[in-house]
């Protein structure tokens, strides 16, 4: 991990325009300042999805349950799993036999995941898979029907173009009856929209500091913690949301790790995060290019969020 992450901030500060890779929020302090940003009442992704999974579940288990087999349930930056749950305990009531693997990158919210879920759901069969999305889905194999789960709006991490591939790369591994469920946060009011990534209490802001706090600890970094401020942005015409750290004065930061100092001018900008959002148009041209069909939508009431269910395109 150490050695992925001084390449991913050497390329990012290196670059003409800075950027580090969100993944690198969610240390053990960025997990729970997370958790904090989940129960805001401006976040309102996690309580549409809570909404979706709690409403629909039936209509998931006969999609899952339709050739009466065994399925391994991969879910993709599981993250604490709350929502999950939801949907695990509906499974597990009705005697599903399935396999729940959560994949993430921080290796402490999958051990709270595996403690809370081996307490509150003792007959479920958990592995956790501590590897990074990519890595995850390349080592999918076996004849074993396959359930991916990417809720969260964790598709919205990636550019338009990263999406498309990203969704090509499942596709690869859901044949036979493989289905996928993914999380799309769609367009709509652009002002609910920008106070969800800069709330008035500064979780937000806590949260995006973290990763310099982050990169101090892990690299010898001396960033001023009080030197840089957190902004976010919001596009309504492209659906892009976006989180920046921004330098408060011309300044030099060392890196001990990697043997270099990096400038920043004042007002300079690092951006540390990209929240695509999609209409319904974005969403069926982009699964249909990545060789998906849309099996089921699924909405929240108010329409600000949607899961949908796919399969491998027979093409």
């Amino acid at each position: 991990m150490n050695r992925e992450l001084r390449k991913a901030v050497e390329e990012g500060l290196g670059a003409k325009h800075k950027s580090l890779p969100s993944w690198l929020f969610y240390d053990e302090k960025g997990d729970r300042i997370f958790q904090q940003i989940m129960h805001m009442s401006e976040y309102y992704p996690t309580r549409c999805e809570y909404e979706i999974l709690d409403h629909h579940k039936e209509d998931l288990l006969r999609y899952f349950e339709s050739q009466q087999s065994p399925f391994q349930l991969i879910e993709l930056g599981a993250g604490d799993g709350l929502k999950t749950e939801i949907l695990l305990r509906y499974l597990c009531s009705r005697h599903v036999r399935f396999t729940y693997r959560p994949v993430d990158i921080s290796a402490s919210v999958l051990e709270q995941l595996s403690r809370r879920l081996k307490k509150n759901l003792p007959e479920l069969e958990i592995q956790p898979v501590n590897k990074s999305y990519y890595e995850a889905v390349g080592e999918l194999h076996g004849d074993e029907k396959k359930v991916i789960f990417f809720l969260g709006a964790n598709i919205g991490n990636f550019t338009p173009q990263e999406a498309l591939a990203f969704l090509k790369n499942i596709s690869v591994h859901l044949e036979g009856q493989g289905l996928a469920l993914i999380g799309f946060d769609l367009k709509k009011d652009p002002r609910i929209i920008a106070r969800a990534y800069d709330d008035e209490g500064g979780i937000t802001k806590a949260f995006n500091i973290n990763l310099l706090r982050r990169l101090n600890r892990e690299l010898g970094a001396q960033f001023s913690l009080t030197q840089f401020d957190h902004y976010a942005s919001y596009d309504p015409e492209t659906g892009a949301a976006r989180s920046f750290l921004v330098s408060l004065k011309d300044q030099d930061v060392p890196i001990a790790a990697l043997k270099k100092t990096y400038h920043f001018a004042h007002w300079e900008t690092i951006n540390t995060e990209i929240s695509q959002k999609y209409d319904l148009l974005m969403i069926e041209k982009t699964l249909s290019e990545a060789g998906l069909e849309i099996v089921d939508l699924f909405f929240d009431a108010n329409h600000f969020f949607c899961d949908v269910l796919v399969k491998k395109s027979r093409q």
